[in-house]
């Protein structure tokens, strides 16, 4: 399974680990059309992962949402405020 440029090796590890294994492909490539605005996409992916855990349909629900306003993307996800990157290193890893 090819994983999009967009979507990092962390992240993309995430994705196997929470979906089955016939899904995490298609979760990836919903994944790296998430709109990401100015902000840094992998946080960005990252509250899409943890706001679908590990459910496809959340996974493009989020996705979606993320079209209207990626920000209400971040929010419950522990990715929303300033410390989103020890967030983000507890979750799923650190940096490779």
């Amino acid at each position: 399974m090819s994983v999009p440029v967009s979507v990092t090796g962390r992240v993309a590890a995430r994705v196997r680990k929470d979906f089955r294994a016939e899904e995490a492909g298609q979760a990836l490539r919903e994944l790296a059309t998430a709109e990401t605005g100015n902000q840094d996409v992998e946080r960005v992916h990252a509250a899409v992962v943890l706001a679908a855990d590990g459910d496809l349909g959340r996974l493009r629900q989020a996705v979606r949402l993320s079209h209207t306003d990626w920000r209400d993307v971040l929010m419950g996800t522990g990715l929303e405020h300033g410390g989103w990157p020890e967030v983000l290193e507890r979750e799923f890893g650190p940096v490779s």
